[in-house]
């Protein structure tokens, strides 16, 4: 790192350090609900919870994890206890842990490091019932992100179907004698291997993570094979199991498909996936591998292959197909479409949900039609619903009544649940609506719904809700807290916090111009959280990334900490952020920089016309396109911010362009959705030269805060050359400036030491500087 160094610092600043140091300690502390699964038992009235936790370990530099259990039993009378386990269990070296449909069995997923092979363990009741090593030569780890993971037992509980890397290519090997047909051992050392050809990856978060396949494991043979027929240009992920009609039936796998042709001009390029929906897929059955007598990994293209293997895509027309999920009786089968941010270009934009009725006996020549249930909303009246934003879906997501599924969806500011009848596409919010706290599901629970609810000055809490007849109350749903041994970790916290309030701001679009549409028009929003004496206080402006990301009403560990500095937070959703409608959302591509920045200043202005904040007090943070936003706001309007942060900014837009793994962006949010006809990897210089007057390095020498500078090194999205390039420009021009590196971290600096240091040293600089600004 680089920097002021702690030695160098003067008393005031190193006592500020120390105390926030322990302050940042207690928000730490509290640990992450990251998941929840609900294990059947023999008695209806009875379940089992199991919880995924996690709490950063500073010293080892990642995130401990435990498993917590709780007993759920709902009585007649329609009480209801949680009786829990008295401590959590802390597991090391599983990467996930899968029950089998009735609750009996767990797949337990060991990813191998180096050159140790992947475990995958079957546990019956007290015991390891099976325990498979799969070396590398089959398979690398199993894929456990939000994204391409897919894993699926089937129902007899006999196969269970993943998402694991292809096996790496062979490298030349050459010793002193010369080039080595064979190839050899590694351990040899008379030989070395050679790098052999470039592969393409996902890009951010996935380096050196390219060939997402298809497996399946045979438990009681003890055996792994590979899908046989997909081609290796498909890109394979989420993978579910087909009902099967009978025991004898053919059995099938579907699971969404990636095209690595998703490159400008349809060239073979993998575009980089994290974050963006706006990918191309689609959804294709496949038979099991082990239907046939004998192993065939041979790759083949798409449609039938070299072994007979028919592929069949279920989703064609359509140019995303996302998170299928059939319904428990067999008879449906749902996904989620992207193809709105596909068809515009827009990295996110609002989803739409589909159905497909599957017939009991359907064969791979039948095609199968596809009906939508949720269109896409283009501009929601007021309070009504705005449209789908879904990043995942529940692996079961459905009611007992097998066409009511949840989800869960950005609503304007909040997170709600939706419950949505696939059969006649009438969509609930089932959460409260007269609150400002944001909700999660995390598992089903029969009928009921377990879920998490938190605000922005409010650690998350365990919530369960049940249905109720509209006779007994007005609401359907009714939510009960849940007593936890978390509660515990956050109650200090919470009394950091108690002060605190929270509002959302609905800020009116002054003037808006012709051109705009009917939601382009309409009123944006913003997160309010007020100290005890808010219009005296300092006020944090925060910025979200994407553009088209979020910022819900939930708790941030990073933004509580800065509120319980005695900071106002005015976290603001400008247009284009999900939540409001496709319109307003596809207002901002080719206006950013003036349209999104405009925003911030109107949320301010209204925020201090409210007299909520203190004009002169007022200081901005972002990471992305939040840096993006922070670093334009201290240029374009350098008298209204006392001191700023960005967090591996974009900060020139034609320096990115060469160097990201998403060059697609840089042409939609500069040039607009038309860009897509015209894009290339060798940007013409009238291109280079719009880039350049779309990025806050125009505006560079009228910048007059002090800017803290956080950079990731091994970031792919926003290479580190970015921010860097910036920094430097405003240290030339006289201009102050600190800069960070965590050389191991990535666009989101979340490594557990990176993320405390980052918010660490910008609640030290925020206070320093608007301190000497008072």
């Amino acid at each position: 790192m680089s920097g002021e160094s702690p030695l160098r610092m003067d008393a005031m600043t190193s006592e500020e350090y120390a105390s926030q140091f322990k302050l940042l300690q207690e928000f730490t502390n509290v640990p992450s609900i990251d998941s929840a699964l609900i294990l059947k038992t023999n008695n209806e009235d009875i379940s089992t919870a199991m919880f995924s936790i996690s709490q950063p370990d500073l010293l080892a530099n990642s995130n401990r994890k435990y498993i917590l259990y709780s007993h759920i039993t709902r009585a007649v009378t329609n009480s209801l206890d949680f009786q829990w386990s008295p401590f959590p269990t802390e597991i090391t070296g599983v990467s996930v842990i899968v029950p089998s449909p009735s609750g009996s069995k767990l797949l337990v997923v060991r990813n191998g490091e180096k050159d140790c092979p992947t475990k995958l363990e079957i546990v019956y009741q007290s015991h390891v019932e099976e325990e498979v090593h799969v070396v590398k030569s089959m398979h690398g780890p199993l894929y456990t992100d939000e994204w391409f993971h897919g894993i699926s037992w089937n129902q007899e509980e006999t196969l269970i179907a993943y998402i694991a890397e292809a096996p790496t290519q062979p490298k030349p090997a050459f010793s002193h004698s010369g080039y080595i047909r064979e190839g050899s051992s590694e351990a040899d050392c008379d030989t070395w291997k050679g790098q052999g050809n470039w592969e393409e990856d996902w890009g951010e978060r996935y380096s050196n993570k390219g060939r997402p396949s298809l497996f399946v494991l045979d438990i009681a043979r003890g055996e792994v094979r590979a899908a046989k027929g997909i081609s290796t240009s498909l890109s394979v992920g989420q993978v579910v199991w087909a009902p099967a009609s009978s025991s004898g039936s053919q059995k099938y796998l579907v699971f969404v498909g990636w095209l690595e042709h998703n490159g400008f001009q349809n060239t073979a390029r993998k575009l980089g996936i994290k974050y963006c929906s706006n990918r191309p897929c689609f959804l294709y059955a496949i038979p099991c591998p082990f239907e046939g007598s004998e192993p065939d990994n041979t790759p083949a293209s798409d449609g039938k292959s070299d072994s007979g293997v028919v592929v069949r895509n279920l989703t064609t027309g359509f140019s995303s197909a996302l998170f299928p999920r059939f319904s428990r009786d067999g008879k449906l089968l749902v996904f989620l479409s992207s193809k709105q941010a596909v068809d515009s270009g827009a990295h996110n934009a609002t989803d739409s949900l589909h159905i497909i009725n599957w017939p009991s006996e359907w064969k791979m020549d039948k095609q199968l039609d596809v009906n939508e249930v949720v269109p896409i909303v283009m501009c929601p009246e007021d309070g009504c619903f705005p449209g789908l934003y879904c990043s995942s879906m529940l692996s079961d997501p459905w009611l007992s009544d097998g066409c009511t599924m949840i989800l869960t969806s950005a609503w304007r500011s909040a997170e709600v649940i939706l419950s949505i009848d696939v059969l006649s596409g009438k969509v609930t919010r089932i959460t409260p609506e007269d609150s400002y706290y944001s909700w999660s599901a995390l598992a089903l629970d029969g009928n009921n719904v377990l879920a998490v609810s938190s605000s922005p000055i409010d650690p998350p809490y365990i919530r369960y809700g049940r249905s109720v007849t509209p006779e007994v109350q007005a609401h359907r749903w009714t939510w009960d807290e849940v007593t936890s041994p978390l509660m515990a970790a956050n109650s200090k916290v919470k009394s950091l916090l108690l002060h605190h309030s929270v509002s959302i701001l609905k800020i009116p679009v002054p003037s808006p111009s012709d051109d705009l549409s009917d939601g382009g028009k309409l009123p944006f929003e913003a997160i309010f959280v007020s100290c005890k004496d808010s219009s005296h206080s300092p006020t944090a402006v925060i910025l979200h990334g994407g553009p088209h990301s979020v910022s819900v009403s939930s708790y941030s560990k990073s933004s509580a900490f800065l509120a319980s500095l005695g900071f106002n937070l005015l976290i603001i959703n400008y247009r284009g952020t999900p939540g409001y409608g496709e319109e307003a959302l596809q207002s901002l591509p080719g206006k950013v920089g003036s349209q999104d920045v405009q925003d911030c200043l109107t949320a301010l202005d209204f925020a201090i016309k409210e007299e909520l904040v203190d004009a002169s007090k007022v200081a901005v943070v972002g990471i992305s396109h939040g840096g993006f936003l922070t670093t334009h706001l201290i240029g374009q309007a350098p008298d209204r911010f006392a001191v700023a942060a960005a967090r591996n900014p974009v900060c020139n837009l034609s320096l990115m362009i060469g160097t990201t793994d998403i060059p697609d962006w840089c042409y939609i949010v500069a040039c607009g959705t038309e860009a897509k006809q015209y894009a290339s990897e060798a940007p013409s210089s009238n291109h280079l030269h719009l880039f350049y007057q779309k990025s806050p390095i125009a505006h560079i020498s009228k910048v007059k805060a002090p800017l803290l500078m956080l950079l990731g090194g091994a970031d792919r999205r926003v290479p580190v050359s970015n921010g860097l390039q910036y920094a430097r420009g405003l240290r030339e021009g006289g201009g102050e400036v600190k800069i960070m590196t965590f050389p191991e971290d990535i666009h989101e600096i979340n490594l557990p030491r990176s993320d405390f240091e980052s918010f660490l040293n910008i609640g030290v600089w925020f206070k320093k500087h608007l301190n000497a600004a008072a």
